[in-house]
């Protein structure tokens, strides 16, 4: 199961699996966010290649506004997952 949606910090939180079915609910969600977007991924379980790319399309969009994605909260498992596929290198990332 996925779940999107804003917690009592301001933050897009994430919880759940990240992957192509889920995709498309997750950047109709992210496309609504316009100025710095905080991604809390502490119930993150899993995040697929459709789910990456959905966070680098936000990223890109939010780079022509000089603003970009921060994840937080970001396990062990998913951070392995940045850095195999270099995404470390696009994101402010912080590691549980």
């Amino acid at each position: 199961m996925f779940e999107i949606g804003l917690n009592t910090s301001g933050e897009v939180a994430v919880s759940g699996r990240l992957d192509a079915a889920q995709a498309e609910r997750a950047q109709e969600f992210l496309d609504t966010v316009s100025d710095r977007c905080v991604i809390d991924m502490s119930q993150l379980e899993y995040i697929s290649s459709a789910g990456l790319g959905v966070l680098l399309r936000t990223h890109k969009r939010l780079m022509t506004g000089e603003t970009g994605l921060e994840l937080i909260n970001v396990n062990k498992h998913i951070a392995d997952i940045f850095r195999y596929s270099g995404f470390d290198k696009l994101f402010v990332i912080k590691t549980l």
